[in-house]
């Protein structure tokens, strides 16, 4: 647990989100030969990019950077603050919005794009849970950029921390369900088509009628991108809400 520097009590909170902010409020950063959290964390993302999370040791770690494993209880107190750790570096930095152009959707559509894109880069950050709301340096980053691309709507301010948390949820819970098979080196349009068939034993048309239908129409043999679908329909309706509080009527 983190400790206030100021009261000196115990804040609550995980230690790696202490960490975290140390790592970032540092002003100047020396390029080091040594051990540090810096290359701690970036040898485990590596781990994790190229074995899965499953693969992730502290031994392994220490290994690939010619350091014994108790080396690295110095800088890292456990393998679950160093997968915190971690989660939140693999963010990296969000997209460079340019919002004085005013097309906020355009922009939300850029950050989603660009936060997809960090979990195709690294999937094993879907196996970590969230237990709540962003408290680390880079998660709130993402946050923050967001927040400044529906800095030119009408909307309130509580009303674009939950459009935040829409998008969030959105890209998260699709990637969640489309890269699930990455390990198994199958693309989507391949997992589609794959279970399109297997559906077709199952769903008979006297009980699953509407299944029935998509399965008529081919629909699981189609490649196309759900994800635009369902973004621009998350936009659809955050657009119905602006047009609302800036006092204009939802385009029909």
């Amino acid at each position: 647990m983190t400790t206030d520097k100021e009261t000196g009590k115990d804040t609550g909170l995980p230690n790696s989100i202490g960490v975290l902010w140390e790592l970032r409020n540092r002003e100047q950063r020396t390029a080091r030969t040594g051990l540090s959290v810096e290359r701690i964390v970036t040898a485990a993302i590596e781990s994790a990019d190229t074995d899965g999370l499953a693969g992730l040791s502290m031994s392994r770690v220490a290994k690939s950077l010619d350091f014994g494993t108790m080396s690295l209880y110095r800088h890292v107190s456990s393998k679950d603050e160093l997968r915190q750790l971690m989660l939140d570096m693999a963010y990296g930095t969000p997209p460079r919005i340019d919002t004085e152009a005013g097309d906020w959707r355009a922009g939300l559509e850029q950050w989603a794009r660009a936060f997809q894109e960090v979990f195709r880069r690294h999937p094993w950050m879907l196996e970590i849970s969230v237990s709540g709301p962003p408290l680390e340096p880079g998660q709130l980053s993402w946050l923050e950029c967001g927040l400044r691309t529906l800095g030119g709507t009408s909307l309130r301010p509580d009303e674009k921390l939950s459009v935040m948390m829409l998008m969030i949820g959105y890209v998260r819970n699709y990637a969640q369900l489309s890269l699930g098979v990455v390990a198994e080196d199958i693309s989507e349009a391949d997992l589609m088509a794959n279970y399109g068939r297997t559906l077709a034993k199952y769903a008979d048309p006297v009980s699953f009628p509407a299944l029935a239908e998509l399965l008529e129409a081919g629909v699981f043999e189609k490649s196309e991108d759900d994800f635009t679908f369902g973004l621009q329909r998350v936009l659809d309706g955050v657009e119905v809400l602006a047009r609302i509080r800036k006092g204009e009527k939802p385009l029909s």
